[in-house]
């Protein structure tokens, strides 16, 4: 289970409940995320590629063997379909959410609370500063309000500033074109996901979503048509929140239904 920005394993703590007993499941934190360490730069790299380099050595030192199966939420889509397009052997399913791993669609203008974090020197500050990016996303990203309690698990890992370099950092990665040093990345990735469509593929989706709304829906539904489609019209970015209690028996049963994909 791979988490995007400015989460950590904590959002799926949930899921994993449903499926523990039946399944191993592995929630990692990133780098900077969650209870992981939170280097400074001078010590890690934190990009795109680096992210999945990491993914790459956990299955590694875990000595884990397909086929796995993933479940991707915001920029652990990116950082989970770039590993799974480089290691097709090892990926028997996936259990996509409010992400996405290829560029910015056409129809899709760039949202201007990220640019303002993205691009300039009061965002950055808003973010590491204030930690406005982890404060504000356990509000809007909910539909259904979370208890005081879940808010400040979400925000816990991100308490001083040093402590929130990997959420700007997720930010200021974000690839918008050439030049972006995540870009050959990102359309590499894109450009492979067709590689994947014999996957059973879940795809479980909250309309009300300033980022990861209709737009990438409908590029999903034009690479993966025949994946199994579960969409929340009144649901968030946080889908695993906001429709939990129908969600998650979605995908554990999908989980449970299919047959994972076998390299031969």
């Amino acid at each position: 289970m791979v988490h995007g920005n400015p989460t950590w394993s904590f959002y799926y703590r949930n899921l994993i409940e449903a499926l523990r007993g039946e399944y191993r499941t592995i929630a990692p934190d990133h780098i900077g995320c969650g209870r992981s360490d939170k280097p400074g730069d001078a010590s890690y790299a934190y990009t795109l590629e680096r992210r999945v380099e990491d993914l790459e050595s956990l299955v590694a030192s875990l000595k884990l063997e397909g086929p796995l199966t993933l479940v991707l939420h915001d920029w652990g889509g990116m950082i989970g379909m770039s590993f799974a397009v480089r290691n097709p052997h090892l990926v028997g399913r996936i259990v996509l959410l409010n992400t996405g791993a290829f560029s910015l669609p056409q129809t899709k203008k760039f949202p201007l609370p990220l640019k303002v974090a993205r691009d300039s020197g009061v965002g950055a500050a808003l973010v590491e500063r204030l930690n406005a990016f982890s404060r504000t996303a356990s509000r809007v990203c909910v539909t259904s309000p979370l208890s005081a309690e879940v808010r400040r698990a979400y925000e816990a890992p991100y308490d001083t500033p040093e402590h929130r370099i990997a959420t700007l950092r997720f930010v200021q990665d974000i690839p918008l074109g050439p030049g972006d040093r995540a870009w050959e990345l990102v359309k590499s990735t894109e450009s492979r996901l067709g590689e994947l469509v014999d996957r059973p593929i879940f795809i479980g989706w909250g309309y009300k979503d300033f980022v990861f709304d209709r737009h990438f829906l409908a590029r999903w539904k034009e690479i993966y048509p025949q994946a199994t489609y579960v969409e929340y019209p009144e649901a968030g970015h946080y889908v695993l929140e906001d429709r939990r209690k129908d969600l998650i028996p979605k995908i554990v049963e999908f989980i449970g239904s299919t047959d994972a994909w076998e390299s031969k």
